[in-house]
């Protein structure tokens, strides 16, 4: 057993003897015998242990976890936690806040004393539960291969990683080994509570499964193995497809060329919707529902919305699809915005009006005599307009849009429309839109930055002065 479990160790998990490995020790027989085994293989280990006071005897047992790590002179940690008001708090299951501060706590002390991983002790047995959960639930084969031997858990660390060294192990030879080892390990109680999903399998489905097949526990964890083996072959695939279709990405959303992402399979399209719900919520759990929702959503160029579940949400804006935790996390510094009510600018005097994320306002006056043709109105740089100064009103602001704007877009003739219905029209997203700088006159819009100046305001033949205007990226 210590052969396999070292053997895991270095190829699976791909630590080494004498890594630093922060562990968490619950008291029961597989983490105090991944504690044991890792002492003994020549890691150095920090014993911690999350008390969530849910029984009585909770402190007992932290007791026991403490005496255990002094009998085999290892740094102990423990916290106390009331998982109780942390799941009122956070809208959370019993189970889920639990996980969430033991998690915290475990990756705060990898972090504080320098450690390579943080090891908890889920054994085969964990993982033929965790396949059958997700089984009943509907999942794809990410669900089905179960947990991983290595894993990132972004949301409490982005560097270390968790690992599960006795995912090949049965729990039956953590307790024979405990039992060798004159180990004293406690049963948690709430083990046997059917009130948890988790019970319900281990003590009603898989006793009944081995009906049919005795040996169905064994027959499951290869399965799971299978998976994540041939699971790995098509994450090389989805790789060079993320590639191909992300544009840009963070912690908070990821961009897809929404074309490139039309053209893949739908079985990749799935794949690259689902790893970016798992980049963005590490913890997602996606179903295929979800996962058909989001095709149906990147076929139909007409959608431009779609609440994918768990707080996540696809949006459609100009030749991308967006995948973030909600409108909110969503991109903004590819756009001007203005930080102000409105700025006054003042009459036939260059100057330069900073924006929010490093854009900036400018304007110049020139002759009109020696303007570049480049820089007329029809040009393509949309963000760059030149017009007739003589024309221009003497006050004039940047401000944003008010309700009841109307403009008069250069090649309407002077006739005008609702500054919303543009906005609409040259397809401008709606989250956009409420801090757009415009350059007005009181209610006349003179130029709308990045698509077009008003019709009266435009460059004549007859012009003898131009005020040239930009919105540009200092940054």
């Amino acid at each position: 057993m210590l052969q396999k479990i070292a053997l895991t160790l270095r190829e699976q998990c791909r630590v080494e003897p004498p890594a630093l490995i922060v562990v968490g020790v619950s008291g029961g027989p597989d983490s105090l015998c991944l504690m044991h085994v890792l002492h003994t293989l020549g890691y150095q280990v920090i014993v911690t242990h999350v008390d969530h006071q849910l029984r009585a005897e909770s402190a007992a047992e932290a007791a026991a976890v403490e005496t255990a790590a002094a009998a085999a002179g290892l740094p102990f940690v423990m916290q106390r936690v009331d998982v109780r008001a942390h799941a009122q708090s956070k809208g959370l299951s019993i189970e889920a806040a639990a996980r969430e501060l033991r998690y915290t706590f475990l990756f705060e002390q990898a972090r504080r004393q320098l450690a390579q991983a943080v090891a908890v002790g889920h054994t085969a047995d964990d993982q033929v539960e965790t396949v059958l959960m997700h089984l009943i639930r509907g999942a794809g084969m990410s669900g089905l291969r179960g947990m991983s031997y290595l894993s990132m858990l972004h949301q409490f660390d982005a560097a270390i990683p968790l690992v599960r060294p006795l995912l090949g192990t049965w729990r039956s030879e953590t307790v024979e080994y405990c039992r060798l080892k004159s180990l004293a390990p406690h049963y948690d109680r709430s083990n046997d509570s059917l009130e948890y999903f988790r019970n319900r399998v281990r003590h009603e489905l898989i006793p009944t499964l081995e009906s049919y097949n005795p040996r169905v526990r064994e027959a499951l964890w290869r399965t799971a193995e299978t998976l994540a083996s041939d699971l790995a072959l098509l994450q090389e695939r989805v790789a060079d497809a993320w590639q191909q279709s992300v544009l840009r990405q963070s912690r908070e959303f990821v961009c897809f060329d929404a074309a490139e992402l039309g053209r893949q399979s739908i079985s990749l399209q799935r794949r690259l919707i689902l790893a970016a719900a798992e980049h963005v919520l590490p913890e997602a759990e996606v179903g295929f529902a979800a996962l058909e929702r989001a095709a149906d959503f990147i076929a139909d160029a007409s959608l431009i919305h779609l609440d994918f579940g768990g707080g996540l949400a696809l949006y459609r804006e100009a030749g991308a699809i967006y995948m973030s935790l909600g409108e909110q996390s969503l991109p903004r510094e590819e756009w001007p915005q203005m930080t102000q009510d409105s700025v006054a600018i003042p009459h036939r005097t260059p100057v330069t009006v900073p924006l929010a994320d490093g854009w900036q306002f400018t304007v110049n006056y020139v002759p009109a005599g020696g303007l570049p043709l480049e820089l007329i109105p029809t040009g393509k740089d949309t963000f760059h307009a030149c017009l007739d100064a003589d024309s221009l009103p003497a006050q004039l602001e940047l401000r944003p849009g008010q309700p009841g704007d109307r403009f008069q877009p250069l090649g309407l003739q002077g006739h005008s429309q609702k500054l919303s219905d543009f906005f609409v029209n040259v397809k401008l997203p709606a989250r956009a839109r409420g801090h757009w700088p415009l350059l007005c006159s009181n209610e006349t819009i003179v130029w709308v930055p990045g698509f077009r100046p008003a019709e009266p305001f435009r460059l004549r033949r007859e012009t003898r002065h131009a005020a040239c205007f930009a919105v540009s990226r200092f940054n």
